[in-house]
């Protein structure tokens, strides 16, 4: 679907891609190597929080991977859009030939994560827009960019996660989006407590925050979509 979004502002404590993508044996659509149960997944390396999601991935029990070309989403079982610039990673997955492969796989049921820049490019609209920015429409809900305020306004909040224990997740907001509406199909994970916004959701295989889990030690987050991976394997 084509949306207009705004192009996200940059952010200092987000990071630039991490290293060449590692080698995968095993074969297309992520299919994990024979006498190992981690599913490979893979985490779009063009630009945001590339770097943090690999290290959590891992950590989480996965076999994460850069993505940055359609041969490479191929090797995938599950993907992570991570935080950074929504409009600067939609030019670059453009440039790269990646926003049709994203969509079909998607389509196809691939299990997805989107942090902050991640949740604008899986939702299916978005307020306040950039004539010709495309999303990716994974998600049935209306998302607002840049809701909570500018960088100046970034802060950590705690939030509780329905359907995941422990106590409250501290979230990390930096130019962070809200969503302002779902489709009936969409279930809420979490709202930010002083807002009362929604700031989690699912929605069968996608799943997508307006804070940045990867910024924090806490890998309840990672751990829950590594194990929606590890289903569809």
């Amino acid at each position: 679907m084509f949306v207009t979004v705004p192009g996200d502002a940059p952010d200092s404590r987000r990071r630039g891609p991490a290293g060449r993508p590692e080698r995968v044996s095993g074969g297309a659509r992520g299919v994990v190597p024979p006498g190992s149960t981690a599913p490979v997944v893979g985490v779009l390396a063009l630009q945001g929080d590339v770097a943090e999601h690999l290290r959590a991935l891992r950590a989480a029990g996965s076999r994460p991977v850069p993505v940055r070309r359609p041969a490479e989403l191929d090797e995938v079982a599950g993907l992570v859009i991570p935080g950074g610039e929504s409009s600067t990673m939609w030019k670059l997955a453009v440039i790269f030939d990646l926003m049709e492969p994203m969509r079909k796989r998607l389509a196809s049921g691939m299990p997805a994560f989107g942090s902050c820049a991640g949740m604008i490019m899986l939702a299916d609209r978005v307020v306040d827009g950039v004539e010709g920015q495309e999303t990716l429409g994974a998600i049935d809900m209306v998302v607002r960019r840049n809701a909570f305020g500018r960088q100046v306004d970034s802060f950590e909040s705690d939030v509780t996660l329905t359907g995941i224990g422990g106590p409250p997740f501290r979230a990390v907001f930096i130019r962070a989006p809200w969503v302002e509406q779902v489709g009936d199909h969409v279930e809420i994970i979490a709202t930010e407590s002083r807002t009362g916004r929604i700031v989690a959701v699912r929605q069968g295989p996608a799943l997508a925050t307006a804070f940045h889990p990867e910024l924090t030690p806490d890998l309840r987050i990672h751990k829950l979509f590594v194990e929606m991976v590890r289903e569809r394997s």
